[in-house]
């Protein structure tokens, strides 16, 4: 599974508690006895939303005598349970069903005949249909089952330690597809309808179960004699080509890097309307968003939409093949699709995007550490799964996974995980069968990091200082553990033990680069090494190959950091050097940044110098970032965009205001121009506001396009300008239902952003659409409604959070709904002196008002008497 649309900073600095009150420990149930296979016979009526029939379960029990099974069912309508055609007695209460057996069972095999009703369903399976307000939305039914919503469309034992082989029988109406796991074993064609019948011969548990009906087209490509297929809405096919023609490649790929050939009879990707997720690796049926299908223009900007193929794909294996046994060990699914997109990356482009890809998956679970919540990667401590489907397991789980690859190097970390996939193929897994894989392959015994890195929270943060003593011909070289505290606040139980390798690098006249390499074993707060060298080294690198998770301040000279960001190459270490050059700050920095955002080759760096350029508060920044919009890759425009929106001058305002008004070959950076635009048009530059908002006008009546990336960006801009209540009235209209449906979201977001500076009448409009809103079922609508109200500190805000947080049936907005309330409400306490300050004076005010108005009544009532 993957979120590409589940992003939930924070601007606060203290942790918090990942554990909400409801959490308690989950454990995997006990088993009456192992389903061996699951059948649905089902129809489905998509007008009544609605689907029936039944689902046979073959359990084989572990001990004879048992006379009671209790089941998974949620908001079901049950109408009998047969065993051998005789009813037997059940209880259902709407969440479980509990079957009576009328004979204790034996050890043989029986089959559990369960005839049922699912109307109208809010989760597990989706009803997508036209409506007054989106008449061109297709008619489509898909399920989801991650984490637990299975139950929500059959009765099951509904936990990831079952493994079964399935089957799905279903009558649809014409002209509809039904497509499902497994392979096709038999169609039927009736008067009205059609009758698929597909089968999964491999064992797979409740979760991955999948089904998709729609008018769809149907693409086959092949990888060997495996057929890959790409299910999209009719009209979109070169769509789904651009966005999926590599997966043969892919499968080629993963299955020599996990040593073990795709195990299915096909692979398909389904690509379906309001999906609540990115992707969905259902076995051997992924279901994809329709958002990630690109237009020609689109694949400028190609890379999010592959990587999400990618990972899906790596899931096959990580996750359907490998089954995990508990939620609690979700990062190893996870954590390994994550890190194939890195694989993947790497292998296509270079191991320079590969490098930067992981830097960026480390800078992301970071973001979360730092302003969410900070927790071990494996806990059964929580209220429902889906809240462990966090940056933890994804981001932090794939730099884990890279930490073991640096550990064991190429050729052992290759081994260890074929032997890992090979060892556990069909069956479930948890983390320690990962760290036995490792150890029989290799001889290494990875519980120390595992102890440090996932049965723990948190990673270290270093500060590495650096000086030559050429009296003696010695580096000194300090490093210190500050995770993120004062030295004398770090404890004992929060340092890290880790061997780092380090880096001396030496620049030849002719500008070639040879290292000398060590390895330095830190353990302590704080530790001093001495290294003897024939001569000065010209650049020094931490962590060569960046393979730890971590954070590193660097005190190095600036004559060392320019070396290194011209000379070291590896890309982060480059990165590393441009970011510490960006806090020294000066002309003579300005200087060097700017040759590297011309010069260096890769263009990750390039980014990140336009970044650092951005964060200079000197003018004389302007003139390279300025050239920089000249630069072939679109995210390095995107960069310079943001960085020159730091410098409220003429100069930056027309730079930028010429990329938006001429547009970009990318969406993203025409996007991003007009979204800075918005925020620059304060201060001396507040004369351009009407201007901005009237060329904004322009672009949202004539920038449509692919996902409404560009008309997004205006909806940003119009944000930024948070004392503008012409922008405010320009965006409400975007927040109604008929609006595209990604620009509907970004405006329903840009409310929050837009509310800060807004007057006490327009804050009650606002607050008063977001509650509207709020009573949508649509998941990411909630996301965003959520997204908005974090940010109006108003406690109308925390009550329709709370409302929000009550009556949503999705985990995942329930926990975002509750965080926002404590941030509100820590925003509120904040204010709260000047607040009782400003009630006292409305208060005293108000009095006055009172007072003078009996005052006037007496006088003129003294005037009518006289």
């Amino acid at each position: 599974m993957k979120y590409n649309y589940f992003l939930f900073d924070s601007d606060e600095k203290a942790k918090k508690n990942f554990i909400l009150p409801g959490a308690k420990p989950h454990y995997t149930p006990d088993r009456p006895g192992n389903v061996q296979h699951i059948y649905l016979d089902l129809v489905l009526d998509i007008p009544n939303q609605s689907c029936q029939g039944s689902n046979t379960i073959t359990l084989k029990p572990i001990q004879s005598g048992l006379t009671t099974l209790t089941l998974d069912a949620e908001d079901l309508n049950i109408e009998s349970v047969q065993i051998d055609q005789v009813s037997q007695p059940f209880h259902y209460d709407g969440k479980k069903l509990q079957v009576q057996l009328l004979k204790a069972t034996t050890l043989d095999p029986f089959d559990l005949v369960i005839n049922y009703q699912v109307n109208q369903p809010q989760r597990g399976l989706y009803f997508i249909q036209p409506n007054q307000d989106y008449p061109n939305k297709p008619t489509q039914v898909w399920t989801q089952g991650e984490d637990e919503d299975s139950r929500f469309w059959f009765p099951c034992f509904d936990y990831p330690g079952q493994l079964a082989t399935s089957e799905i029988r279903i009558e649809v109406p014409k002209p509809y597809l039904a497509v499902s796991n497994g392979k096709l074993i038999n169609t039927e064609d009736k008067e009205n309808t059609s009758v698929y019948h597909w089968r999964q011969e491999q064992v797979h548990p409740t979760y991955l179960m999948t089904l998709a009906v729609g008018d769809f087209a149907k693409i086959t490509d092949y990888w060997g004699d495996i057929p890959v297929e790409y299910y999209v809405e009719k009209g979109r096919e070169e769509e789904a080509k651009r966005t999926m023609g590599k997966t043969p490649e892919m499968i080629e790929f993963f299955s020599q890097t996990f040593g073990y050939a795709y195990p299915y009879p096909k692979y398909a990707q389904v690509v379906v309307a309001d999906f609540i997720f990115g992707g969905m690796e259902n076995t051997s049926t992924t279901l994809l968003t329709d958002r990630c299908l690109l237009d020609e223009r689109a694949m400028l900007d190609h890379q999010r939409a592959e990587s999400l193929v990618a990972h899906e794909l790596a899931h096959q294996w990580f996750g359907d093949l490998l089954v995990i046994k508990h939620w609690s060990h979700a990062w190893i699914k996870e954590g390994m699709a994550s890190y194939s997109e890195v694989l993947w990356t790497e292998k296509e482009y270079s191991k320079e995007e590969g490098a930067y890809y992981i830097l960026n998956e480390a800078r992301s679970y970071i973001s979360e550490d730092s302003s969410r919540y900070r927790r071990p990667m494996v806990t059964n401590i929580y209220r429902e799964p889906i809240e462990l489907y966090d940056r933890h397991i994804y981001e932090k789980g794939s730099c884990v996974y890279h930490m073991i690859r640096g550990e064991l190097g190429e050729e052992a970390f290759t081994q260890a995980i074929q032997h890992f996939v090979q060892r556990n193929a069909h069956r479930t897994v948890e983390t320690v069968d990962l760290l036995r894989a490792i150890e029989e392959a290799t001889g290494r015994n990875l519980a120390p990091l595992f102890d440090q890195y996932v049965f723990r929270g948190g990673h270290p943060d270093f500060k590495v200082s650096y000086t030559w003593e050429a009296n003696d011909q010695l580096v000194k070289l300090t490093v210190t553990q500050t995770q993120g505290k004062t030295d004398k606040d770090v404890t004992e139980n929060e340092l890290f033990d880790l061997n780092i390798p380090i880096a001396f690098g030496y620049v030849s006249e002719e500008e070639e680069v040879c290292y000398e390499s060590l390895s330095l074993h830190i353990y302590e707060k704080e530790q001093t090494f001495y290294f003897p060298l024939p001569k000065q080294p010209d650049f020094i690198s931490f962590d060569q190959g960046n393979y730890h998770l971590k954070t590193v301040k660097l005190n190095y000279p600036i004559k060392e950091l320019k070396n290194q960001l011209r000379f070291d190459r590896e890309a982060t270490s480059r990165i590393y050097a441009a970011e510490t050059l960006g806090k020294k700050g000066g002309l003579e920095v300005i200087k060097v940044l700017s040759q590297a955002l011309t010069d260096d080759p890769f263009w990750g760096v390039r980014l990140e110098v336009a970044k650092q350029l951005g964060k200079i508060k000197l003018q004389q920044a302007i003139p390279a970032l300025s050239q920089g919009l000249n630069d072939e890759h679109p995210k390095v425009r995107r960069a310079v965009l943001e960085s020159l929106s730091n410098f409220k001058t003429e100069e930056s305002y027309q730079a930028i205001k010429k990329v938006a008004s001429q547009g970009d070959a990318s969406y993203y950076t025409e996007a991003t121009a007009f979204r800075v635009l918005g925020k620059m048009v304060t201060g001396h530059l507040k004369e351009k506001e009407e201007d901005v908002i009237n060329l904004f006008q322009e672009g949202l009546e004539t920038r449509s396009g692919w996902n409404e990336t560009v008309r997004g960006g205006i909806i940003g801009g119009l944000s930024q300008m948070k004392t503008s209540e012409a922008a405010l009235n320009m965006i409400l209209p975007y927040t109604d239902s008929g609006i595209p449906q990604s620009l509907r979201l970004a405006a329903i977001r840009a409310l929050g952003t837009v509310s800060s500076g807004q007057e006490s009448a327009q804050l009650e409009t606002i607050l008063e659409q977001l509650d509207a809103l709020s009573g949508e079922s649509f998941f990411l609508t909630q996301v965003s409604v959520v997204t908005a109200l974090k940010q109006v500190p108003s406690s109308q805000a925390i009550s329709i959070l709370q409302t929000l947080a009550e009556q949503t049936p999705d985990g995942r907005v329930r926990r975002m709904a509750e965080e926002a309330v404590k941030k509100v409400q820590e925003k509120l306490g904040s204010d709260q002196s000047l607040k009782e300050l400003r009630d006292e004076f409305d208060r005293l005010k108000k009095e006055n008002q009172d007072l003078m108005s009996r005052l006037a009544k007496l006088e003129a009532q003294q005037t009518d008497s006289d």
